[in-house]
């Protein structure tokens, strides 16, 4: 279940005009959902597996760095939409095929298995998954009706835990034709070994691979991850199953939030000198509404805290390469009570997002004290009570440049992530034009009436 909301700004005097316009607006998008879920049918063409070009030397092991050991054992997913191209070659499936081929011999771990016993991977080239299919309807019939619930019919992998066994593809694409000749890329990669980054870097070196006349060197240098922070031999993070009723019991809510609202909503803190960015203040106005969520279930305001994992690339004190491969990412957690208003929680945001930064920009990480750093960025939940402490969790990849994707023809018209069941989160992405932002919210249906009411009353109010 999927539904979808513009933020606008409007005045004091509309504000109740306008919610009762977005509910109404609301119910447009679901029965325009059951509309596509009746209407579209994704027939799968072809299935193969997909080698590296170049075999990788045998008895050759990836072992799983310290930051590995913290991602949750579940499947990350992104589908990229592009609209028709004359440029289409009838033969393009073939050459995608070709190219990965060649990109998956830069990015050999992605073509192995994992071995749960001794947490490496196994790279044996047993390869990744590469489906063809086709759906009868028209690219724009998804890019009107901005269906974030069927985003993940595009994307190969089945959302959720990822399957220990040793034969499990950790990598999976899916290239999806659309009846105008508008395609869909979709990505699926465990995420116990590829972060949002490396995952940004392994479809733009793809898609270069496939645009170019001429072999091209290397782009970075590789899965280096678990050699900057290795393993200390944690036990891997536990994720609880959601069930085959997830999307009964919860629902995926896509928030747009356009650059001139987010321009107006920061012109209307007069008497702020600070210098929020969009993913901070955004980020306070979702915080806010769950907040109302977590209050209306638990009938009491618990003390909250947001998690939001930072990229490591370019913000220690020794250099880790942006295009470095592999998880490299830790948390700021902040800290709220009761009664913090957007603004105070803005900046609140804003001070610990500095505050980490200051330090690790005087750490190294080959150091000890760089390593704890790291090691304590990732285990500051471990003495939370979680019965009394709501604790949401905000992921943004905002800033990854998935837009820059160019496989020769033409650039995305429309990013989307796939489906992360974690209750009460939410994922962030850059709009098609980078200066808006798409917030995906996941949370139980019954909570959606309070979420809905607290997220306009908020908006409007900033």
């Amino acid at each position: 279940m999927a539904t979808s909301l513009v933020i606008n700004s409007c005045p004091q005097d509309q504000r109740n005009y306008n919610h009762r316009l977005y509910l109404n607006q609301l119910v447009t998008f679901k029965y325009c959902s059951v509309a596509i879920a009746m209407a579209m049918k994704i027939e799968k063409q072809s299935t193969k597996i997909i080698k590296p070009l170049v075999p990788t030397p045998t008895l050759r092991r990836y072992k799983l760095g310290l930051v590995d050991e913290f991602a949750p054992s579940i499947n990350v997913g992104v589908v990229l939409f592009f609209s028709s191209n004359s440029n289409h070659d009838p033969k393009f499936i073939a050459q995608l095929e070709k190219s990965l081929e060649k990109t998956l011999t830069r990015f050999y771990p992605l073509c192995g298995r994992y071995d749960s016993k001794t947490q490496t991977i196994d790279c044996n080239d047993e390869g990744a998954d590469f489906i063809s299919a086709k759906v009868n309807i028209k690219l724009q019939d998804i890019l009107v009706s901005e269906d974030v619930h069927f985003i993940d019919e595009f994307i190969p992998s089945k959302i959720g835990v990822v399957d220990d066994q040793l034969n499990a593809s950790l990598l999976a694409t899916q290239v999806t034709t659309f009846e105008c000749g508008g395609l869909a890329l979709g990505v699926s990669v465990s995420h116990r070994l590829v972060d949002a980054s490396t995952l940004c870097t392994f479809i733009n070196e793809w898609g270069l691979i496939n645009r170019a006349e001429h072999e091209t060197e290397p782009a970075g240098p590789g899965f280096i991850s678990s050699s900057l922070f290795p393993a200390r031999g944690l036990p891997p993070y536990p994720v609880p199953l959601m069930g085959d009723d997830m999307f009964t019991k919860f629902i995926r809510k896509k928030l747009s939030f356009s650059a001139s609202v987010i321009s107006n909503m920061k012109a209307n803190y007069t008497n702020s000198t600070r210098k929020w960015s969009k993913v901070q203040l955004v980020s306070a106005i979702i915080w806010k509404a769950l907040m109302v969520v977590d209050r209306a279930t638990y009938n009491c305001q618990k003390e909250s805290i947001l998690l939001q994992p930072f990229n490591l690339r370019g913000k220690m004190a020794s250099d880790i390469p942006k295009n470095a491969c592999g998880n490299l990412w830790g948390y700021f957690a902040t800290k709220a009570t009761t009664n913090e208003t957007t603004k105070e929680l803005t900046d609140l945001l804003c001070d610990s997002v500095k505050k980490t930064v200051s330090e690790l920009s005087k750490a190294y990480h080959d150091t000890e004290e760089g390593q704890m750093m790291i090691l304590n960025c990732l285990i500051q939940l471990g003495g939370v009570d979680l019965e009394s402490t709501n604790v949401s969790g905000i992921t943004s990849w905002c800033k990854f440049p998935f837009y820059e994707a160019d496989f020769g023809f033409g650039k995305p018209s429309w990013v989307a992530p796939g489906t992360l069941p974690i209750q009460n989160s939410a994922f962030f992405m850059d709009d098609s034009e980078g200066n808006g932002l798409e917030a995906y919210v996941f949370l139980e249906v019954k909570d959606v009436l309070f979420f809905e009411e607290a997220l306009n009353s908020i908006a409007f109010a900033t």
